[in-house]
């Protein structure tokens, strides 16, 4: 079934934003929402920020955030055939990377391949790898030092799971625009003011949340990204799983999620009857780090939403995993907040 979610989703990922290369996808996402809140902004690193509620009224604040950056990479040296040495722009895998499509901001599209014999059981480090883009010297290449590239490749909707490139966060990204439609039509009755931010930077050690979260004092802060499973042949030990029902995380690498927050999840999806998982991720963390050491200190945690093969041209999420993080969101944010008013 073909929803506002599903539809722009495919727009999402089709707009290529690594770190530091967020326009065009900030500008479609700000076109898209245009009227539905209060005056969007976007501040000094390039945050879209989008208050919603009443804000003649002193309501406590819920800071929602979704990252627009993807992993990518950064050409680093042209040798004298033309081939391309670059470095990661975000965690990668160089597993993944073997074989993979990428496409410059420039338009130049190549693959990555590796030095040596291709017959070799060892995956290579990254100092090994390099860019073919078709050319026989450095004069013919028109990759510049600098410019920046993400993964190219299909999007495929199965109907129960979609496969693409940057669903981290892009998946995210769609459930809070989904978010916005859907609560600006009650803004008026709402018990608390929501603030939306469409981050960028994330992928480079969460840059851009930490300054809007000192600048926007959220009362509670909460991160809608995507977390690893533990669900494929000779995975992690992880109790996440693709179809399970959306994560609400409890620790990761960067924090431990308040557990009021924690609590405030899990009962409001057991009492609409959506099934929901319990995240501990061993490695990695999320925007929800920052928000809950800015200031003096905010309630924070994630919705996450299960994903395979995490930064990689191809991840797969479950929609029944995505629609239960949207009802259940749409349901806790529609009511008051306990801790908020306690």
């Amino acid at each position: 079934m073909e929803t506002y979610l599903r539809s722009i989703l495919q727009e999402l990922v089709r707009i290529p934003a690594p770190p530091g290369g967020e326009q065009e996808l900030r500008n479609f996402v700000q076109g898209e929402l245009e009227g539905m809140g209060d005056p969007m902004a976007v501040d000094p690193l390039g945050n879209l920020i989008l208050p919603l509620g009443k804000v003649e009224e002193d309501l406590p604040a819920i800071l929602l955030s979704a990252h627009l950056d993807e992993v990518g990479i950064i050409a680093t040296h042209i040798d004298d055939r033309g081939f391309i040495r670059f470095t990661n722009l975000g965690s990668l895998n160089p597993g993944y990377l073997l074989g993979s499509r990428v496409r410059f901001l420039t338009g130049t599209e190549g693959v990555i391949s590796a030095e040596g014999s291709r017959k070799s059981k060892r995956v290579p480090d990254m100092s090994k790898l390099y860019i073919d883009v078709g050319v026989s010297s450095r004069e013919d290449c028109p990759v510049r030092v600098g410019d920046q590239a993400v993964f190219q490749g299909p999007y495929r909707d199965a109907g129960k799971r979609v496969i693409s490139r940057a669903l981290d966060d892009r998946i995210g990204v769609g459930i809070l625009m989904d978010l916005v439609r859907k609560m600006s039509k009650n803004r008026a009755d709402l018990p608390h003011r929501l603030i939306f931010v469409f981050s960028v930077q994330e992928e480079v050690r969460r840059r851009g949340i930490g300054p809007a979260a000192y600048q926007l004092k959220p009362d509670l802060g909460l991160a809608v990204d995507v977390t690893s499973t533990g669900d494929t042949p000779g995975g992690k030990k992880m109790e996440v799983g693709l179809g399970g029902g959306p994560a609400v995380k409890i620790r990761d690498q960067g924090m431990l999620a308040d557990p009021r927050v924690v609590s405030w999840m899990i009962e409001g999806a057991q009492a609409l009857q959506i099934p929901y998982q319990r995240e501990i991720l061993e490695g990695g963390t999320t925007e929800a780090a920052n928000m809950q050491v800015s200031r003096s200190g905010v309630p924070a945690g994630c919705l996450s939403i299960p994903c395979r093969y995490v930064h990689s041209p191809s991840e797969m999420v479950d929609w029944n995993d995505v629609e239960g993080a949207l009802k259940l969101l749409e349901n806790l944010l529609a009511r008051p907040v306990p801790l908020l008013n306690s």
